[in-house]
């Protein structure tokens, strides 16, 4: 019997609406797939790409869409805000399209391999919406999506990709390769080649720590995997496990699940009717205690994730006006915050239990909303639960105080006062990213 497909739209009608199709309250933290949960411990793993090395295999989380053609750089040009013509062979950008509110569909990285050849990786929504529109906008491109595996779990992935960051990486790195690989700047690439294979070396890092990533045909995967691992032996290279991956973005700054500014948009009905129910779109789960019956309470600004840096106003592009007017009227920030130890003792748990929580967790001043947590984790090398959030910004001075209510809201239906019993946990504002090296000489480089 044929599987037959069920769209996005036919999903958010049967299920009422969107917020009620995707509010799934105690849904597990999302984690990569197929690696193991830890190679040493989660805790020293977390450490290792702080005060050693590590090597995280980032080969099956992400999904790929590749874009070729003629017509591939105006394309990518037309839905997002980034400046295409200012892009060098080898150089990635963080990709930021954005819908006619001017709010984030998601970002990705997009690599240019040449003019007219792109590849565009991460979280799958930026992907679908280049390729509805390379379909639907006549572009003379040729478009090829290598899903992650979460959602193709019997095939192998199309490329492999291996970091490896750290106060040693590089003597890594140079262990391996027999010397240093060509000056290259950050986000930029260079061909090498290790193990009989070649493929590219992007200058990459986590969490503020400098490194590589690996990026190349997945039939070299455990080779070049490997003599990585046999060149870090003598530095004491720590293989990163899932738990411990899935917490890096806290330290760097990264929001990782903004909400597709997709759902709300009467002149994207087409797309939604495109778009399947069992994607990124339709399964990636809403929870936390900041509950809203309007979807669109939990779409984000690029101003607000701070990718003002990557914005390009120089050509038209589907949101232009409304993000360009939106720079002036933006009320929140981006911020960390550090959770007061007792009061996270209470409400989560003792100091060598995993957290890992992707909840949109009310923020609360005297009982009042200030924003919105959008990823928690503790953070054992800083003995501390951090969380990623965007706060109201007469709270986002560094040192103020706010309240995070921690919990899961039952969802549509549920009596106004079905968050007053949960505990509430104090936190401070610090700035973003918390990892100190990331805000200077990272973020410089």
């Amino acid at each position: 019997m044929a599987w037959e497909f069920v769209s996005l739209q036919q999903g958010i009608d049967q299920a009422g609406s969107a917020i009620q199709l995707l509010w799934k309250p105690g849904a597990d933290p999302w984690k990569p797939p197929v690696v193991a949960d830890e190679y040493v411990s989660w805790a020293a793993e977390q450490d290792a790409w702080r005060s050693g090395v590590a090597l995280s295999d980032l080969s099956y989380h992400m999904s790929d869409t590749f874009i070729r053609g003629a017509d591939a750089a105006r394309l990518l040009g037309d839905v997002s805000a980034n400046n295409i013509s200012a892009f060098a062979d080898g150089q990635a950008k963080q990709f930021v399209p954005v819908g006619a509110d001017g709010n984030i569909i998601t970002d990705g990285i997009l690599l240019r391999e040449r003019q007219d050849a792109y590849v565009l990786s991460g979280v799958p929504a930026a992907q679908n919406w280049v390729a509805y529109h390379a379909e639907t906008g006549g572009y003379d491109v040729d478009i090829q999506t290598d899903p992650a595996m979460d959602y193709r779990p019997n095939e192998q992935p199309r490329l492999f990709r291996l970091q490896v960051q750290g106060p040693a990486a590089l003597e890594v790195v140079q262990r391996a390769f027999g010397g240093p690989l060509p000056e290259v700047k950050f986000f930029h690439s260079v061909p090498v080649e290790l193990a009989g294979a070649r493929f590219r070396a992007l200058r990459h890092g986590m969490a503020g720590q400098p490194g590589y990533e690996f990026i190349g045909q997945h039939a070299d995967h455990d080779a070049v995997k490997e003599a990585l691992l046999v060149a870090g032996a003598a530095s004491g290279i720590v293989h990163v496990g899932a738990l411990a991956y899935a917490t890096n973005g806290i330290e760097s700054g990264w929001i990782s699940t903004p909400t597709p500014a997709i759902y709300t948009d009467p002149t994207l009905a087409d797309y939604r009717r495109k778009l399947g129910l069992f994607t990124y779109e339709g399964q990636n789960p809403l929870y936390g205690s900041f509950y809203s019956d309007d979807i669109a309470d939990y779409y984000t600004s690029p101003w607000e994730l701070g990718y003002g840096r990557s914005l390009s106003f120089a050509h038209d592009f589907i949101g232009r006006d409304a993000l360009a007017a939106a720079k002036d009227t933006v009320r929140r920030v981006k911020v960390t915050l550090e959770f007061d130890e007792a009061d996270a003792l209470a409400a989560i748990g003792p100091a060598d239990l995993y957290v890992n929580d992707y909840g949109r967790q009310r923020l609360e001043v005297d009982g009042e909303l200030v924003g919105t947590a959008f990823q928690s984790a503790r953070i054992v090398p800083e003995g501390k639960v951090l969380a990623l959030a965007l706060v109201d910004r007469s709270v986002a001075a560094p040192g103020s105080w706010v309240e995070v209510v921690w919990g899961d809201h039952p969802g549509h239906g549920a009596p106004a006062d079905a968050t007053d019993a949960f505990p509430r946990i104090r936190a401070t504002v610090q700035p973003v990213p918390y990892n100190a090296f990331a805000r200077t000489g990272y973020r410089a480089d």
